[in-house]
């Protein structure tokens, strides 16, 4: 099972860095939001895939016929909260305010009942279970916001799973679709999206893909954009990161969707057993 995810947001919606940390800051800079979706939306037409996106509700709002446009194709849309914030760093209350605006927004928009999640930066952690309650609380029913490794924002270590499962919070139960990981002596890799699908070489891509029985991808407009400009206030390695094989990720993206069959969320949702699931209570 190999499902195909985009995170709707700008180029400029980059985590951990004061100048670029909320609204005040992203209006002082121009939008490169369309241009970017006609590459994806061309892309994925070109190999006849499906895919979930997980759009920012603030994106929403200032462009929403671009979402309008995600939504009338057909394509599945999912919240990626409103304001674009790493989730331990609100309190219970602020974020319940964001995921309310979040999927009022882009129901508004679709006419469509929003039921799957992205947290930004996969930053739903083992210190931040109440996220799941309050995802629960505006009709989320599937959420992808686990990253069960370590990585410099967000990760779940021991969250104990790197395939779809059941969370049982509270009484509570939600389908979670983690960011799958491939063990190499011992250490958890990540190759399915961002930096990481950036950084490795197709080849490694494609023979990871073969030795994984389950793939959750994570992309985003700037991941395809060559000639965006460069985010001011960040470090040398986060530069590496951000920037590193732009030019060759529609490529690779091309290439991996013609060699492999790719579904989206809702797919996936319909095609997995969730009799034969595991149950992590946390």
């Amino acid at each position: 099972m190999k499902i195909l995810t985009f995170d709707i947001e700008d180029w400029f919606h980059i985590l951990d860095n004061p100048k670029t940390k909320g609204i005040a800051e992203w209006k002082k800079f121009s939008s490169r939001l369309e241009p970017n979706l006609d590459l994806i939306l061309n892309l994925i037409e070109k190999n006849k895939t499906r895919a979930t996106f997980f759009c920012v509700g603030w994106i929403a709002n200032e462009y929403p016929d671009q979402i309008r446009r995600i939504s009338d194709a057909g394509y599945e849309i999912g919240s990626h909260t409103h304001l674009h914030q790493l989730v331990y760093e609100q309190s219970p209350q602020q974020f319940d305010e964001d995921i309310k605006r979040s999927i009022q927004t882009l129901e508004d928009i679709t006419g469509k009942k929003v039921t799957s999640f992205r947290a930004p930066g996969f930053s739903i952690t083992s210190n931040t279970l109440w996220a799941f309650e309050i995802l629960l609380k505006y009709g989320i029913e599937i959420d992808c916001s686990i990253f069960p490794s370590s990585r410099a924002h967000g990760g779940f270590n021991s969250f104990g799973s790197n395939e779809p499962v059941w969370i049982e919070h509270k009484g509570m139960k939600l389908k979670e679709f983690p960011i799958n990981t491939i063990s190499i002596f011992g250490k958890q890799f990540i190759f399915s999206g961002g930096g990481y699908f950036r950084l490795l070489s197709y080849q490694i891509i494609e023979s990871m893909t073969k030795k994984s029985d389950y793939v959750m991808t994570y992309f985003h407009p700037r991941d395809f954009d060559v000639d965006q400009p460069m985010v001011p206030g960040i470090d040398f390695i986060r530069k590496f990161k951000s920037y590193y094989g732009l030019k060759n990720t529609e490529q690779k993206l091309n290439n991996w969707l013609s060699k492999f069959d790719f579904i989206d969320l809702a797919k996936a949702d319909q095609i997995i057993n969730w009799n034969d699931r595991k149950l992590i209570k946390i």
